[in-house]
């Protein structure tokens, strides 16, 4: 009835002669390296509730047969390269539950039937390329919690329909090309916990009751038109006044007048002009049109502004990937993170990391630029953060951080995992945290990178199974023991950085062997002899008394960092 056999690494395609599973309900294929087209013999599985496929090398389109299996439920297609336009006869599934088609190269547009699945709760098609409006009988989804349609190419305005869905606790519709007014009686949506609508075109004012208390200025950010409470961080709107004189009247009167007067005239040299017209007014469009798409960077481009990769712009190595400092043509400084292609799986690897960075924003994590990929070379290009990485500013001899710019590091690096785990529609897990991938900016703002490996938690798992094993020392041990990663997994990760950021000791130092680790050596120490565990630099050539502040406010850091392991290896 089951055939599970996700979380592996098989590769081809899935045998046709799996249309003979004639009882199968549920078939999980996921997270493998299965490519070419999901085959037909897909659709002979009339009694399938299930269809896992997510996470594989899929292409092609989305078989239409598929909807003929009325009995499917749950349907997650999600992070493959499937490039058709959407099936008709996908709507017709009435019966449909869950619908993941994300991160593919999807096209087409949404029909007007997407309001036959009427059962649906989860619809989640965003990171393609749909064009075309958001159909008004979206409205008619009134089941559905969750609707991401994120990072497309969606166009018009937002349906005032939304209003209808009462049940909506996730509306992500960001990045976009949606214009008009965000509609007022979205506020009525009493379930809303998350709605998302930056870098598109919106105009007008963000209404402010309802929900819309809840939500900040991240909501909203990248549309220049849109006005509101200071809260949201955008211009106040202006006063509109209903009056107008009895001389602007007289005003408006005559213009309309006298245009119609002159109107006449005006046709005949018009249609001779436009004609003329045409062309330029054609290239404008594109000129506009190339302003706005996202910034492309070639590889000849790469290697002119890090001097073909030279020595002299290597900006560290790591066991898969290099990242050299690089300058383009404009000046802007960028950070280039090569990929090395010789390792296996690190496709899959830099697949993930463009996939996630993609989706989220957050000033305390890394910007990525762009990326550029072939067959022989996979880069991705990065924001370049001057400062260098937290470790070298721990063990350098040359650099020293004082207790506040730590405190405040650590504060920066909690924000960025406080919102990957709650602050974005799916949770993710970044797996790796350590010194090495927390960045410093010019102004010692701390940025979260490396999310090779990093794991988005879907359809409400709290945690997920993986092969693929981050630095030892910083896992916990569930994860090392079980390969079972979740968020709190990161807890654990982050309780073990806080704790080498005050003490300047790494779990992997040559002290740590036998039974005595990083996390033992502290609790041995506290409360009685915190000045064992403490950088002894945060205590040097300082007063007594601010001795004694420094070693009580270290401790209940680090007493907090041992509560965050704790938490962090339970499962409970």
């Amino acid at each position: 009835m089951v055939l599970d056999l996700q979380g592996n690494e098989l590769s081809g395609s899935i045998p046709l002669t799996i249309r003979h599973l004639h009882e199968l309900q549920g078939l999980d294929l996921s997270d493998n390296m299965l490519g070419g087209s999901i085959p037909h013999a897909i659709c002979d599985l009339l009694s399938l509730d299930t269809l896992y496929l997510h996470d594989n090398q899929f292409s092609g389109p989305i078989p239409k047969c598929l909807g003929n299996v009325s009995s499917l439920r749950n349907i997650f297609l999600e992070s493959n390269m499937l490039n058709s336009s959407l099936p008709s006869s996908l709507w017709g599934l009435k019966d449909l539950i869950k619908l993941d088609l994300s991160s593919n190269s999807l096209n087409g547009f949404l029909p007007q039937e997407i309001s036959n699945l009427g059962a649906a709760i989860y619809i989640n098609l965003s990171m393609n390329q749909l064009s075309g409006s958001v159909p008004s009988t979206i409205g008619k989804l009134q089941n559905l919690v969750n609707l991401s349609l994120s990072n497309n190419r969606l166009e018009g305005s937002i349906p005032v329909s939304v209003k209808s869905m009462v049940n909506l606790v996730t509306l992500d519709l960001s990045y976009n090309n949606l214009s008009g007014s965000i509609p007022k009686s979205i506020e009525a949506l009493q379930h809303l916990d998350y709605f998302n609508v930056s870098f598109n075109n919106l105009s007008g004012e963000i209404p402010n009751g309802g929900s819309f208390r809840n939500f900040t200025m991240d909501s909203f950010k990248g549309n220049e038109a849109l006005c509101g409470i200071p809260k949201f961080h955008v211009p106040i709107c202006p006063v509109v006044s209903n009056h107008i004189s009895k001389r602007k009247k007289v005003e408006r009167a005559l213009f309309i007048v006298l245009g119609v007067v002159s109107i006449s005239s005006v046709v005949s040299v018009a249609f001779i002009a436009v004609r003329y017209k045409r062309k330029a007014k054609t290239t404008r469009e594109v000129d506009e049109l190339i302003s706005i798409v996202p910034e492309r960077i070639s590889y000849y481009e790469l290697l002119l502004a890090t001097e073909q990769f030279s020595e002299s712009n290597l900006l560290g190595t790591g066991s898969s990937c290099s990242v050299f400092k690089g300058v383009l043509k404009n000046g802007k400084d960028i950070a280039i993170k090569v990929f090395n292609m010789q390792l296996e799986g690190i496709s899959r690897r830099f697949d993930v990391e463009c996939e996630i960075l993609r989706s989220i924003r957050h000033r305390n994590l890394t910007s990525v630029i762009s990326s550029c990929s072939n067959e022989e070379f996979k880069a991705l290009v990065l924001e370049y953060v001057p400062k260098g990485n937290l470790e070298k500013w721990l063990y350098s001899h040359n650099y020293c951080l004082n207790l506040m710019e730590r405190l405040n590091i650590m504060i920066d690096v909690a924000s960025a995992v406080e919102y990957l785990h709650h602050g974005y529609s799916t949770p993710i897990v970044h797996s790796d945290l350590k010194p090495s991938n927390v960045l410093l900016d010019e102004d010692m703002v701390a940025h979260v990178s490396d999310f090779g490996i990093a794991k988005l938690l879907c359809d409400g798992d709290s945690f997920v199974l993986t092969n693929t094993l981050a630095t030892l020392g910083y896992i916990a041990p569930e994860y090392g023991l079980e390969g079972l990663i979740s968020t709190r997994c990161d807890v654990y990760s982050y309780g073990v950085l806080l704790i080498e950021t005050f003490t300047r000791k790494s779990p992997s130092d040559d002290m740590f062997c036998g039974d005595l680790s990083l996390k033992s050596w502290v609790e041995l120490s506290l409360p009685e002899m915190p000045n064992e565990v403490i950088d002894v630099n945060l205590v040097m050539n300082l007063e007594e008394e601010q001795i004694d502040k420094n070693m009580q406010c270290v401790s209940s850091i680090l007493e907090l960092a041992l509560k965050l392991m704790l938490s962090g290896f339970s499962r409970g």
